[in-house]
């Protein structure tokens, strides 16, 4: 079992609601997206046009950020997950300079939307489980995979441009598609085996 996704650039047109439907999951606090959507131009001129890369932790089979951390707070799970232990992260930020993805976030202090306002009920509620001082990314909503649910992300879009599956099973959906589209994960060249894959658009 490893888990994996597959994501078709050419189903996705950029409407963001993966970005949010993660943040609502979650409760991450002002500027931390777990699952953000960058924009690219493609092309030469005068035909170019717009394509919309949605990015998260690759979930590597070789994780870069797990060999420098000091206490084993990151970690890779055996369905190929790789998380954090916040009770052991002593927030270094090692694995933050190793990750060749920008995938993670240090959570130096609570903040909130409404400043001076103190947090809102969904704010609170989320707070308690986030321990200030170590640092946060995508699990792929491990708890929602352990109700039998898809991540938030896979679930919530609209095109299903997102496929989440068992990359080892060689008849799940994201094997098919990235053998019969081609799918390519984000800078193979690194070897860090992501387990995030890209359709061409």
């Amino acid at each position: 079992m490893r888990y994996g996704m597959v994501i078709d650039l050419k189903r996705c047109f950029g409407c963001y609601g993966c970005q949010i439907s993660c943040k609502a999951e979650h409760g991450t606090p002002p500027g931390v997206f777990f699952a953000r959507v960058v924009k690219r131009e493609v092309g030469t001129y005068p035909n170019v046009r717009k394509i919309f890369l949605p990015m998260l932790c690759m979930h590597c089979e070789n994780p870069p950020c797990e060999a420098v951390c000091p206490t084993g707070a990151t970690f890779k799970r055996a369905d190929g997950i790789v998380d954090i232990d916040r009770n052991i992260c002593v927030g270094c930020r090692y694995c933050m300079q190793a990750c060749p993805y920008e995938a993670r976030y240090y959570h130096a202090k609570e903040r909130f939307y409404f400043d001076g306002q103190g947090p809102t009920e969904f704010e609170e509620f989320h707070s308690q489980d986030r321990p200030t001082g170590v640092v946060m990314k995508c699990n792929f909503c491990a708890h929602r995979l352990e109700r039998g649910q898809l991540p938030s992300c896979v679930a919530t879009c609209p095109t299903n441009a997102r496929t989440f599956g068992d990359l080892d099973d060689p008849n799940s959906d994201v094997r098919r598609l990235i053998k019969e589209r081609g799918g390519q994960p984000l800078h193979p060249e690194l070897g860090t085996g992501p387990s995030v894959y890209y359709l061409p658009p």
